[in-house]
C-alpha cells in the first residue's frame, strides 16, 4: 500500500480504485505527526490536540463539572475532558455512531432535532460549565456555502450555550477563518466577560478553521438596539 520516501516521508502507492485525492489524503494522515501521537496515546483522533492546545492557552478545562460536547464523533475531545477532568459529567451528541467511552453519555441524533437539547440537560443533570463544539457542515466545495452552513451550526450551539450555561461558564467551538460576522461576534461579547479566536498548532495549515473561546458567561445578552 505504501513505500518509504525521502528523509523518512511514506509514500502511497497508486492502484486501481483509488483517487489521487484519496492518496492525499493517505499520505497525509501517515506522514500526519499528531495522527501517530493519538494513536501512541490512545486518542481516537488527532482533533484531541486542538481541545488540549486550546486549553493550554486559555485554561478552561480545570475545575468543570460538568461538559456537553457537540459534534462528540469520534470522540477525541471527550476523552480529553475525561482524562483531565475525570470527575465531571459529560454528555455528546453526534449524527454518526459513537463508540462507547467511559464516563460518558452519547446521543446519536441530529443536535437540529427540536428534542436534542432537552435530552442533553436531562442527562447531564444540572447547568453545564463547558459547552464545546467542534461541528462542521459536510462541505459542497462552494467556499461561501461552506462557509454559511458551519456558521449555521456555531450559532445554533451558541444559542444552547447561552441557553444553558452555568454563570461563568464557558463556550468553545469551530469556527471558520472569518470567525463570524460582526453581529455574531457583538452578541458572543455581551454574553461573556472574554471572547478570543485562536488557530491551534495541531490545525493544519492549509485548513480555514479557527476555533472561538468564550469565557465567563454573564447571562443570555438582550437583544441589540436598532
Amino acid at each position: 500500500m505504501s513505500r518509504g520516501g525521502t528523509r523518512g516521508h511514506t509514500r502511497v502507492r497508486t492502484s486501481r480504485g483509488r483517487t489521487s485525492q484519496s492518496v492525499r489524503w493517505l499520505e497525509r494522515q501517515l506522514n500526519d505527526p499528531y495522527v501517530k501521537k493519538a494513536k501512541a496515546e490512545g486518542y481516537r483522533s488527532r482533533a484531541a490536540y486542538k481541545l488540549i492546545e486550546l486549553d493550554e492557552k486559555f485554561d478552561f478545562l480545570k475545575g468543570s463539572k460538568r461538559v456537553v460536547d457537540l459534534g462528540l464523533a469520534p470522540g477525541g475531545w471527550s476523552q480529553v475532558v475525561r482524562r483531565q477532568c475525570p470527575r465531571a459529567a459529560v454528555v455528546g451528541i453526534d449524527l454518526l455512531p459513537v463508540d462507547p467511552i467511559d464516563g460518558v453519555t452519547i446521543f446519536q441524533m441530529d443536535f437540529m432535532d427540536d428534542a436534542a437539547p432537552g435530552k442533553l440537560m436531562e442527562a447531564l443533570g444540572g447547568a453545564p460549565d463547558l459547552v464545546m463544539s467542534d461541528m462542521a457542515a459536510n462541505t459542497v466545495g462552494h467556499p461561501q456555502t461552506d462557509a454559511l452552513r458551519t456558521m449555521g451550526l456555531v450559532e445554533t450551539a451558541f444559542d444552547f450555550a447561552i441557553q444553558n450555561l452555568a454563570p461563568g461558564g464557558t463556550f468553545v467551538s469551530k469556527v471558520f477563518a472569518s470567525g463570524g460576522d460582526g453581529k455574531f461576534v457583538a452578541e458572543m461579547k455581551r454574553a461573556f466577560a472574554s471572547v478570543k479566536h485562536a488557530k491551534p498548532p495541531s490545525s493544519r495549515k492549509g485548513s480555514v478553521e479557527w476555533f472561538v473561546v468564550a469565557q465567563g458567561f454573564k447571562g443570555r445578552p438582550e437583544p441589540a438596539g436598532d
